[in-house]
């Protein structure tokens, strides 16, 4: 058979739903098995191909950590639940593809304030990869805006580089890493993670001890930006970025290393300790011209990690 033109091979061509609902139910379900097990273990090993991303990086990490501080693994571990789950998959052409599973977790209260939802991205690389997950953000049902759907129930993507929107996906991390080192451009809503972090670093000081920053953003493969169309014309995204503290102590004094620095811990520290950690962030992106908070972007969760520490 031949055939002229575009040929769809394993659909990346077509415009298709990016999973189907028994596909999202499994990966939530093999991503909580693999979960519990690490986290029970202390084994980075039993979830390492159930995570990717922001959310992989700081996941191994940390389990990387509690594995060299706690060898028998978590003596308080309690599996964790995700249930009530909505999974909002949105159509697209091409690879990868991805989903949003909204979830209710057993780590909160069910009603008032402290009631919130666990947000998941699961990612697929290609035809033969596994679901993974990339992204996680723990958000108050209140603050949900509403997906924009199509008459299938489908999520509409927004593209990295989408007009029509107050920052396009692709830049909010250069954006938000811009603005935490310099106070612009100012485009965040205020907040804990946007002016709140600022203030909380220039105020930051302890006798004999200096305090240095450096933020970076990060766009490329499973850290890049994912986003959908909310029913408003904004946008709900999730982008990712990088952050380093360094500590330098004067002569005489050693900056402090706990346990779970000293795990992660290469070279040694004599006056300085420099910690990496990633962060990835969830936000809500108005549309261009919108008059609710100024019109700027608002921060909606900050999930980081600490994922290395150099001394030196």
């Amino acid at each position: 058979m031949t055939a002229s033109g575009c040929v769809t091979v394993h659909g990346e061509l077509e415009v298709v739903p990016t999973a189907t609902r028994s596909e999202a139910a499994q990966a939530l379900k093999d991503f909580t098995a693999a979960y519990n097990a690490a986290d029970k273990a202390y084994d980075p090993a039993l979830d390492a191909d159930r995570v990717t991303g922001p959310l992989g990086a700081i996941n191994q990490a940390g389990l990387k950590a509690r594995q060299k501080n706690s060898p028998d693994g978590n003596p308080k571990h309690t599996p964790l639940e995700l249930t009530d789950a909505t999974y909002v998959i949105p159509k697209k052409a091409g690879w990868p593809r991805w989903f949003l599973a909204d979830t209710d977790s057993n780590r909160d209260r069910d009603s008032g304030k402290l009631d919130t939802r666990w947000l998941l991205v699961f990612t697929k690389a290609g035809p033969d990869a596994g679901w993974k997950a990339a992204y996680l953000a723990v958000v108050a049902p209140s603050r949900m805006p509403e997906f924009a759907k199509d008459d299938e129930g489908r999520a509409t993507p927004v593209a990295a580089d989408a007009a029509g929107l107050a920052v396009a996906p692709e830049d909010l991390g250069k954006q938000y890493t811009d603005y935490l080192q310099q106070g612009t451009p100012d485009v965040f809503a205020p907040g804990a993670t946007t002016s709140g972090w600022r203030e909380t670093r220039r105020n930051t000081r302890r006798a004999g001890f200096s305090y240095q920053y450096i933020d970076q953003p990060l766009n490329r493969d499973t850290f890049g930006p994912l986003g959908l169309r909310t029913k408003d014309g904004g946008a709900l995204v999730f982008f990712s970025s990088k952050h380093f503290e360094r500590q330098t102590a004067a002569k005489g004094l050693r900056p402090p290393v706990n346990d779970d620095v000293s795990a992660l811990l290469t070279g040694e520290v004599k006056s300085t300790l420099t910690k990496e950690r990633i962060s990835s962030q969830l936000v809500y992106v108005p549309k261009k011209g919108a008059t609710e908070n100024d019109g700027k972007v608002v921060v909606l969760n900050r999930l980081p990690g600490l994922t290395a520490a150099k001394g030196s």
